[in-house]
């Protein structure tokens, strides 16, 4: 128990000063206790996803977050941090092109604070840059106080990812004006640039024509013949071996608390064995 507090002390410090470099070698060249309670098993795990998301490893931290979001105490001690584990994890899987599930907004007792990552998640889905710059700049302080404003920043290419493909689903032909329209970019020199580096990365499948201004898209290729279907089906097969990990762990390293309990329900119910057989032979011997 004071090694497991110690670690999450000493991590809590580095990242309340954004030492994150630090806090990683910390991290390697520490071992976490086997036998911890799981609230500082799940607070370790939160500060390891924190520390991936800045590092630029989004799946490797939005599965830290979830299991923190698991391991947490389920009773209204542990809400706050429930909802600063939620709040990180849901700009963690936006990041990775994912989106939150619907039920993640609607719990009864995080809605109401979950309200601004929720419009986030919404103008990250439609591709709307201008939404996506006025709900950072309506909740910005709330951001900061958060400590997610910078990979909410980070969210900026992936709102024009999700609008060049909704663009290049409806359009065979596009004018960069009007992409700078659409998207709510400055020039058209801008848009290029955007559009070009999609290309490069594979989110749309279009050419530029520079001399006409304009994007024309290519034809779209069955979905089922590509690698997709197979990295979702590997991404669903890791978390459910995950899940099953976590689940085999758990039953094998029960709290200490619990054990207490148990230990002390089981002599209970000797003693009380014991009582009642030896009312049994005296009433025998009376009876004799």
């Amino acid at each position: 128990m004071g090694q497991a507090t110690l670690l999450n002390l000493v991590l809590r410090n580095y990242l309340a000063y954004n030492l994150y470099e630090q806090a990683l070698k910390f991290v390697q060249k520490t071992t976490f206790p086997e036998s911890r309670p799981n609230s500082q098993y799940a607070r370790y795990l939160f500060y390891i996803g924190q520390i991936k998301a800045v590092q630029l490893e989004y799946s490797d931290s939005h599965s830290k977050l979830m299991q923190a979001i698991r391991k947490a105490p389920q009773s209204n001690a542990g809400l706050g941090f429930k909802l600063s584990a939620y709040k990180l994890a849901i700009i963690v899987e936006l990041l990775t092109g994912g989106v939150p599930d619907r039920t993640t907004f609607m719990q009864q007792e995080l809605r109401v604070q979950l309200r601004p990552y929720y419009a986030i998640t919404q103008a990250v889905r439609s591709g709307d840059l201008t939404a996506f710059g006025g709900v950072i700049k309506k909740h910005e302080v709330l951001f900061k106080k958060d400590k997610t404003l910078t990979l909410i920043n980070r969210l900026r290419y992936n709102v024009i990812k999700t609008g060049l493909r909704s663009i290049n689903l409806s359009y065979s032909r596009i004018s960069l004006k009007d992409i700078c329209a659409k998207l709510g970019l400055e020039t058209e020199q801008d848009a290029a640039g955007v559009v070009a580096k999609a290309i490069v990365d594979g989110v749309i499948d279009a050419t530029i024509d520079h001399d006409n201004q304009c994007v024309k898209s290519q034809q779209k290729h069955n979905i089922y013949s590509s690698c997709e279907p197979q990295k979702a089906f590997h991404k669903r097969i890791a978390f459910c071996l995950q899940m099953h990990n976590d689940t085999v762990k758990a039953m094998a390293y029960p709290d200490e608390d619990k054990k207490d309990e148990e230990d002390a329900e089981k002599k209970r119910e000797r003693e009380k064995d014991m009582l009642a057989s030896i009312d049994d032979d005296d009433d025998d011997d009376m009876m004799l």
